[in-house]
């Protein structure tokens, strides 16, 4: 991996620093009784964002325990912790791809800091595939992106599918027969499979799982043929020759995985990632954004979340708020044409 993780981190947005008392002495002198209110709550939102965080800060993953998003979202966690002062506390709320937990944040939580999101590649394609009970663009914001991870397709070590080729062979001579499971409607792991139908022509049949975890005892047992996982989350049963590696989603091969093809080597110009960000909701002052901000940017450049990265076969995205904000907008953007383009259609 040539890029260093948070080199695209923002410097952030600075707080005021005058004194609070300084400042009202005049006021009380100068200003109408009746516009001394709106003068005191402005000062005490001032102290308010001086001091963010004074308590713990809640970073609901919304992904099962023990995946990619729980991974990278612990080792960013004990790292921002150490910066903002106070714990950052996981708190795990799976469920319908990504979208329990995204609704929750974006429809739910107080819109102060102390609740943030980590999300992934659904709350750009949920959009374009189903009906949520909220707008990711609307009533989300952007505070800092980690890292875009590629998937691998995985088979049985027992499975006769020894490479992507004769995997993908045996699918187009039985049309609709083959399956793959994922860790659910919407995530990266099912879209990864629909864009594969898409590229070489084939109809692998899916077959949604809560969780990719719950994938692989059914993988192993040869009851689903093939399986899209996170790089991340499926490197270990690989290397345990738990499973077989057929192909990665990467742009390029992976140092960790070197012998795995990439899709793109067999059909050109397909590239898949999901990336991992965190987001708040929409009304958060921006003075607690700059500074979970600035912990995140801070988190990628410990040594042990840098490593840990790499062994995901991670690549970075813009860090910044504004700049992953762009990178967001565009991707919803991406999957709302990829369904206009019949390339992926909508779930209900």
């Amino acid at each position: 991996m040539t890029a260093a993780f948070g080199e695209f981190a923002s410097d952030g947005g600075s707080i005021h620093d005058f004194p609070i008392g300084d400042l009202m002495r005049p006021v009380r002198s100068i200003l109408p009784w009746f516009l001394l209110p709106a003068v005191f709550a402005l000062a005490g939102s001032v102290r308010a964002a001086e001091s963010f965080p004074n308590r713990p800060v809640s970073m609901v993953v919304p992904y099962s325990a023990g995946g990619s998003a729980d991974v990278v979202g612990r080792l960013v966690a004990a790292e921002m912790s150490k910066t903002l002062g106070e714990n950052v506390v996981i708190e795990l709320r799976p469920g319908a791809g990504g979208n329990i937990g995204a609704e929750l944040v974006a429809r739910s939580a107080r819109p102060d800091g102390y609740t943030i999101l980590l999300g992934s590649l659904s709350l750009s394609s949920n959009p374009s595939l189903m009906k949520l009970k909220f707008d990711p663009r609307k009533d989300l914001v952007a505070v800092a992106g980690l890292a875009t991870l590629p998937n691998l397709m995985v088979t049985a070590v027992s499975s006769p599918y020894k490479t992507f080729k004769e995997a993908i062979a045996a699918a187009r001579q039985n049309p609709g027969k083959l399956t793959y499971g994922s860790s659910g409607l919407g995530t990266s792991s099912h879209l990864t499979g629909e864009l594969l139908n898409a590229a070489a022509g084939i109809e692998l049949l899916h077959v949604p799982y809560k969780g990719s975890g719950a994938v692989y005892p059914d993988l192993m047992a040869r009851r689903v043929d093939f399986l899209f996982d996170l790089a991340g989350s499926s490197a270990g049963y690989v290397q345990s020759s738990k499973v077989r590696a057929l192909a990665t989603t990467a742009p390029r091969r992976s140092a960790a995985l070197p012998d795995v093809p990439t899709i793109a080597e067999t059909f050109p110009g397909y590239e898949f990632g999901a990336y991992l960000a965190l987001f708040a909701p929409a009304a958060t002052p921006k003075e607690a954004i700059a500074r979970l901000e600035q912990a995140a940017a801070k988190a990628l450049q410990a040594p042990q979340v840098k490593e840990r990265l790499a062994q995901m076969a991670a690549e970075p995205v813009p860090v910044s708020s504004s700049g992953f904000q762009k990178y967001f907008d565009n991707d919803v953007e991406r999957f709302a044409r990829l369904v206009r383009e019949g390339k992926l259609k909508p779930l209900q």
